[in-house]
Formats: structure tokens, C-alpha cells, sequence
């Protein structure tokens, strides 16, 4: 496959079957990406299923401009994953994730929601961005999206899903898995859920960005 090593391909779909594994898709939802040079990425086809992934469903698209460049027809979503890779040099991988408990959230206020309930969401991931909803696969979803991640690594689309980026496919899928488990204890909690405080989230960053403790 065009600017793409046979190793590259394997993690890819490595890893689109563990997304799938951690119950972050279903069937054809979600995609994902993943830079293999400065102008190039795989990107998971259309209407494809990640947990049944093989090479004919990968694609080869330029990050400049989305251009398709060999393999399969890319996500409708291709858009938003060049914007995010081309906007974001720190960034190497790009997950659209529709797990359950945080697309649940995703379909009510997120602006009320304070995801700040488990550590990993202040280290690994930060702030979280919100996006309003935009018909699925346009240029003004991708375009809202990429100015969102701009200074985020994590947005929720409202109705839609949720997408994060990160240095690697494991860390897409690390904060994923951990977005997912903190929505997942909010509707449990309802109510009760208790956020940590102001001080105990700034502490938690300020780790993650190597003047604190280690890692949680």
C-alpha cells in the first residue's frame, strides 16, 4: 500500500480490533487514523467494521488536503481526522469513538456535565471540548471539529459521538477507554456522582505535564 509499511498496516488493524474489543464501536460506527509521514495517513474505509477490519478496508489519504491516495473509499469523516493531524503536530492518531455511556451524555447538556470524576480524566486527557451537532461527514462538522481539537484532546460531537486525538493509537484508545468508564460512572452515580475539586484537577494536571507526581 502506497507510503505504508506492511508493519504500520498490522498495528492499524490491530488496533481497530481492540477499539472494537473495548466496546467503543458498533458495527460500522466510528473510525479511526493514524499518521505514517508528514503528509500521509491510514484511515479505517467507509461503512467499514473495525472489529473486522483487514487491509481492504484501509486507506491511504494525504493529511494536506484529505485526497484519497490508495486502498479503500476513506470515511466520510476523513475531513476532520487530515484537519486535526494537520493542525496538531504533538497529535499521530485520531479516534471517532460511539461507546455507549459517553454518547448517552453526548445526546444530553454537555455543558452541565462535569466529566471529572475519575483522575484519568484530568491526567490523560484535560479539558473537554464540546461541538454542537452538524450533519455527519460535512466540511462544516470537520471544520468545527479541527477548531475544537485545536486545544483539546478530547471533543464531545452532541448527538453524534466523541473524538479524541493523541501521540499514539494506544493513547487514543487509553483515553477512550477512560472517557467512556467516567460517563459510565456519572449515569450510574446519577446524582450522587461527586466530582473532584478545582484544586485536586489542577494538581492532576500540572502531574500530567511533568511538575507533579507520576502517573495515576
Amino acid at each position: 500500500m502506497l507510503n505504508a509499511s506492511e508493519h504500520q498496516i498490522d498495528e492499524f488493524i490491530a488496533a481497530s480490533h481492540r477499539v472494537a474489543s473495548y466496546g467503543l464501536v458498533r458495527c460500522s460506527s466510528g473510525n479511526l487514523s493514524m499518521r505514517i509521514d508528514a503528509d500521509c495517513m491510514l484511515i479505517t474505509a467507509s461503512r467499514s467494521w473495525m472489529a473486522h477490519l483487514t487491509r481492504g478496508d484501509v486507506a491511504v489519504c494525504r493529511i494536506s488536503d484529505g485526497e484519497m491516495l490508495d486502498g479503500g473509499t476513506p470515511s466520510v469523516e476523513t475531513g476532520f481526522h487530515a484537519g486535526i493531524l494537520r493542525e496538531r503536530a504533538d497529535a499521530n492518531a485520531v479516534l471517532h469513538f460511539q461507546s455507549p455511556s459517553a454518547t448517552t451524555l453526548a445526546c444530553c447538556e454537555p455543558a452541565q456535565v462535569d466529566f471529572h470524576v475519575i483522575p484519568e480524566i484530568a491526567y490523560y486527557i484535560g479539558a473537554i471540548a464540546t461541538v454542537p451537532y452538524i450533519l455527519p461527514g460535512s466540511a462544516e462538522l470537520a471544520e468545527a471539529v479541527v477548531q475544537a481539537m485545536k486545544g483539546h484532546d478530547l471533543a464531545v460531537m452532541r448527538n453524534h459521538g466523541l473524538v479524541t486525538a493523541g501521540a499514539s493509537l494506544a493513547d487514543v484508545i487509553q483515553k477512550a477507554a477512560f472517557f467512556e468508564l467516567a460517563c459510565e460512572v456519572i449515569l450510574r452515580a446519577g446524582d450522587q456522582a461527586q466530582p473532584l475539586s478545582d484544586e485536586a484537577t489542577a494538581e492532576l494536571r500540572a502531574a500530567a505535564r511533568g511538575c507533579g507526581p507520576g502517573s495515576v
